[in-house]
């Protein structure tokens, strides 16, 4: 009996065992597409929760618990893709190959802290990927902007190291008009450090609907970064990107050689100098220098980064590590970096966990000035008959004596090279976070964001005489100059985001945030003298000076935000956002900033099916957003140490107030409009998007002057004068073909902008950049920011009749003579003076353009990049060396022809002539308008049979940069960059001072994929 009911209970387990076995259904496969393997693709069996995802090589394995019915259906999702349905029909094997859905490429973007579809957004948004981003060669992701996005302007410095003004729907500030850049969901300021083969895509937020949910810092636009990271189900990977190459500048001033010098020194010169007539010089003089070749060399640059990225279903991870060197196109500037990025991210469960870290090192030399000119003003106006060098100098060049020579330009490669000057920096920006879903659809995040900098600034300029007789230029000890400082940020970020649908046609989503911010700055100058030795580069208490200073900003916010849409037909968006800012006294420290926003996808109407319209989208946007970009503590009078006061004849040391506080000062509002039209057409083969904008700035941020007499060290108060309103339209046109073996795209963007002073409180006019202890650019009601500001001209006065006719006030005048240039007397009153002075350039381009060609045709790809700006203009102060003829200094060959009598020039005056020859006036004003072929990259990737399975892929490019440029501009580049080096301020815009100029560069690189 007890064996008959061993055998029924085995019987009866195998029975079990067998039926669970038959029930429980495997179903495998392979995902591809176009290319191979698609890994990554969601396999879900349809209403149920039962389902997962594609491994690397596109393999999955389905297990059921069941059985499936009749009606079973997997259903396979991927973004990029369109979502297929297939029925199981009792197969166990089921192979997919996914199609491309271009409407849903860029389905899910980054907007301020979250992500919305493409179809829902309702604002202004600009889009760059990883590849139009590495498709440049750049130091950083700023550059890689330029020409990318309508409404962005960019304008590169050429020296290596150097950040690039970005400037987003023109200028809306008299003050600091730098956008908000937020990496990885941190505040940061800038993107100098990151590495921009470490970027996944960039998003520019340009209206209200976008950026008013930064509130106070919203006002500039905001430019979204995110970084790679890796992907879920995603073996680990190894990637390589390397590329090495030149840089050079081949374009010059045309300037006189030795004998022409020599000639026009003799004509002009009253007494000619010595070192022309003497014959003891003659030897000395047999030099023949060009200065612009010995500061301009070929620089090399390299770069080589490695990324290291794996995942799977419960986590992801990349870390990669980069270097930059970058030789400049002028002598002794370079720029080296050395990154390291690493991003990562854990569920579980319903928790989610994630950090981001980016350590960057940087080394910069770079470019010097002397005597308020730059390495470039110092060469074109350099005699050319002196030598470079000269052993028996201390420091081993030569240069000028004003009595021997006549001219003070001093030996520009002595300037730059003498000594050294090394800037170095360490940034560390990382965030931790974690989200918590609390029920369906309700996300708690909290995150913390630090970017830390800090710097040291290194000057050694050993002892040196630029000539044995007494040089214009010496110094009998070493100077050396530190300088170091930390800057900090802190930001704290709390959020609740709640989305949720009704009836599956109203959806909503809902944002609750608390942000703190904390910026503290510290910074340590010192400086001696070594009259002993140039071999010890330490300081010490010879003829030391010594200055420190810290401050505080904090910044408290709070935000909240309701997106809803019906169907993804219609859509509304609405936010309110207060701050308090600690640059503001308690009277007006917070401020409010709101946006609305609705759109409606008309391409989603039942009338719109079956049409080749397949993205038909109209949408607007209004709201305010803040600014308080000013410097901290100016709301209240400070003091200042160590202030000189002359008492009872000698120098006394004492304390006073620093600057006038101004208690009343309140935030910088924007009020942006926007509307928006987007359409595609033919799946998106041809796509037009369309904007129009309306931003008004009131309560304008600015430094007004103060009246010398009240005393103050600091002469200006911060105050909010006036209103500015910029306007302008925005294009994006594109064309992508995407079928056949021969595959291409076209895509052009155009941005206006136009922008006007409204206002600036009581005051008729304001002062901006200087050249010549005179002021060259204004700010005035009814004109451009910064607008350029001087005389007219009208030819040459060739003969005495033509110089009564204008100075009929003062007739028997003598300063003017024939031969100096005709200003109009605008306001009639028979003289020249500053009451003539009018507006004479606008330095901000109207209009920008940026236009990318690419194509490939089997395994080779290319790709053309053109960008320009049309509309400003420049004001160059090098023709004011060159054609100025002020005094002697080395000049254009123009002044070869320059009036020597009636009827033998109308455009360049005679030499020495009256000195309001030189005052601001339209004679050195340029159209700086430009088209450039920014990039031409050629490529090639290899087949992946060709290396067996040890490579994954292999791609060889050659690259060029700045090959052509199309400009009636004289100067050396037409794209005139920050001044970074004679620091003339923000007021000082489109003045070329001798600027670095881009160079043209040349690069062969490869990427491989492990």
């Amino acid at each position: 009996m007890r064996k008959n009911h061993l055998k029924s209970s085995l019987f009866f387990i195998c029975f079990l065992c067998f039926g669970f076995m038959s029930a429980q259904e495997t179903i495998t496969g392979t995902v591809t597409d176009a290319t191979g393997p698609l890994p990554g693709v969601n396999v879900v069996l349809e209403g149920t929760s039962t389902g997962t995802v594609t491994d690397f090589d596109g393999n999955y394995v389905l297990e059921l618990g069941e059985e499936p019915g009749p009606d079973a259906t997997l259903v396979f999702s991927y973004i990029g893709f369109e979502t297929q349905e297939i029925q199981v029909n009792g197969r166990s094997v089921i192979d997919v190959n996914m199609v491309s859905d271009a409407e849903a490429l860029d389905d899910v973007i980054i907007v301020g802290y979250g992500t919305q579809s493409r179809a829902e957004v309702t604002g202004a948004i600009s889009s760059i990927d990883s590849e139009e981003i590495n498709s440049l060669p750049v130091a950083t992701a700023e550059q890689a902007l330029q020409g990318r996005a309508s409404g962005v302007t960019v304008i590169n410095s050429g020296a290596p190291g150097n950040s690039p003004a970005v400037r987003i729907r023109g200028l809306a500030s008299p003050n600091n008009n730098d956008p908000l850049y937020v990496i990885d969901g941190v505040i940061a300021g800038g993107l100098g450090s990151l590495n921009p083969n470490d970027i996944e895509n960039i998003q520019v937020l340009k209206d209200a609907s976008t950026t008013a949910v930064y509130g106070s810092r919203g006002a500039n636009g905001v430019v979204l970064v995110t970084t790679k990271s890796g992907k879920a189900t995603q073996g680990a990977q190894l990637s390589l990107d390397a590329y090495s190459g030149v840089n050079f500048n081949s374009n010059r001033y045309d300037v006189l050689n030795r004998e022409q010098y020599i000639q026009y020194a003799r004509e002009i010169a009253d007494p000619i100098p010595p070192r022309i007539t003497d014959p003891q010089y003659a030897d000395f003089i047999a030099n023949e220098t060009d200065w612009q070749d010995e500061i301009f060399r070929t620089g090399f640059l390299r770069s080589i980064n490695l990324g290291l990225s794996g995942g799977n279903e419960t986590s992801n991870y990349r870390f990669s590590g980069g270097y930059l060197n970058q030789e400049g196109a002028m002598i002794d500037t370079e720029f080296e970096r050395f990154n390291f990025r690493s991003n990562s991210n854990f569920n579980f469960g319903k928790l989610r966990l994630g950090q981001t870290l980016n350590v960057s090192f940087t080394t910069q030399n770079p470019e010097r000035e002397s005597g308020g000119r730059s390495i470039l003003e110092h060469a074109i106006k350099s005699a050319p008959y002196l030598p470079v060098y000269n052993s028996e100098n201390r420091g081993g060049f030569q240069g000028p004596n004003s009595t021997l020579d006549g001219q003070d330009a001093e030996n520009p490669v002595r300037v730059q090279t003498l000594g050294n000057s090394v800037n170095k920096g360490l940034t560390i920006l990382g965030s931790i976070f974690a989200e918590y879903e609390i029920i369906d659809g309700l996300v708690y995040r909290s995150q913390a964001g630090l970017d830390y900098y800090k710097f040291n600034n290194d000057l050694f300029i050993p002892s040196y005489n630029d000539d044995s007789n007494g040089a214009t230029h010496q110094f009998n000890f070493a100077q050396i100059t530190k300088n170091s400082g930390t800057n900090q940020s802190l930001t704290l970020t709390n959020s609740l985001t709640y989305k949720f649908d009704v009836a599956d046609l109203h959806n909503f989503e809902i944002l609750a945030l608390a942000e703190d911010q904390r910026v503290d700055n510290e910074s340590l100058n010192a400086s001696s003298q070594n009259p002993i030795t140039d071999d010890v580069e330490e300081l010490s208490l010879n003829q030391a000076g010594l200055t420190s200073a810290s401050s505080e900003y904090r910044r408290v916010g709070f935000l909240g935000r309701l997106n809803y849409n019906f169907d993804q037909k219609y859509l509304l968006a609405g936010s309110f956002r207060r701050d308090a800012s600690s640059r503001f006294g308690s009277n007006y420290r917070w401020g409010n900033f709101w946006s609305v926003a609705a759109g409606w996808n008309v391409a989603k109407e039942s009338f719109m099916e079956d049409t080749e319209i397949n993205n038909l989208k109209i949408r607007g946007s209004w709201g305010t957003t803040g600014n308080d970009m000013i410097g901290n503590y100016r709301y209240s009078s400070t003091l200042v140490t160590s202030f000189i006061y002359p008492i009872g004849g000698s120098a006394v040391e004492g304390t006073t107030a620093e600057g006038l506080g101004n208690p009343n000062l309140k935030w910088e509002e924007v009020t942006m409009k926007n509307i928006g039209v987007d359409l595609g057409v033919w799946n998106n083969t041809f796509t037009l998007s369309l904007e129009y904008y309306s931003n008004r700035s009131d309560d304008l941020l600015y430094e007004l002057p103060l009246p010398l007499s009240l005393g103050y060290n600091v002469p200006t108060i911060a105050s909010n004068v006036g209103s500015v309103k910029t306007n302008g339209f925005e294009a994006d046109l594109g064309y992508n073909d995407y079928e056949g073996e021969f595959t291409w795209s076209a895509n052009l963007n155009i941005g206006t902008s136009k922008n006007e002073v409204l206002s600036i409180g009581s005051l008729s006019q304001v002062p901006g950049g200087f050249f010549e202890n005179e002021y060259l650019t204004r700010i005035a009601p009814g004109e451009p920011l910064f607008h350029f500001y001087g005389l007219k001209t009208d030819g040459i006065f060739q003969n005495q009749a033509e110089v009564d006719a204008v100075y009929t006030a003062n007739p028997d005048q003598e300063v003017v003579q024939p031969g100096d240039i005709r200003f109009v007397d605008l306001n009639g009153d028979g003289t020249i003076n500053a009451a003539d002075k009018t507006v004479i350039g606008n330095p901000y381009p109207t209009v920008t353009m940026g236009l990318n060609l690419s194509a490939q045709y089997k395994n080779f790809d290319a790709s053309i990049f053109i960008q320009g700006a049309y509309g400003h203009d420049i004001y160059n102060t090098n023709i004011y060396d060159l054609e100025g003829m002020g005094r002697l200094f080395n000049s254009g060959v123009a002044v070869m022809d320059r009036w020597t009598g009636e009827g033998t020039s109308n455009s360049i005056p005679r030499a020495l002539g009256a000195p309001q020859n030189l005052n601001a006036s339209d004679r050195f004003v340029e159209d700086g308008s430009y088209t450039r072929l920014k990039n031409l990259n050629i490529g090639y990737t290899f087949d992946e049979n060709v290396f067996g399975n040890s490579l994954a892929n292999l791609r060889i490019y050659l690259s060029g940069q700045n090959l052509i440029t199309v400009t009636d501009y004289s100067g050396l580049d037409p794209e005139i960059g920050v001044d970074n080096v004679l620091q003339q301020g923000v007021g000082a815009v489109g003045i070329d001072r001798g600027l670095y100029p881009q160079p043209t560069s040349i690069t062969f690189g490869v990427q491989l994929g492990f």
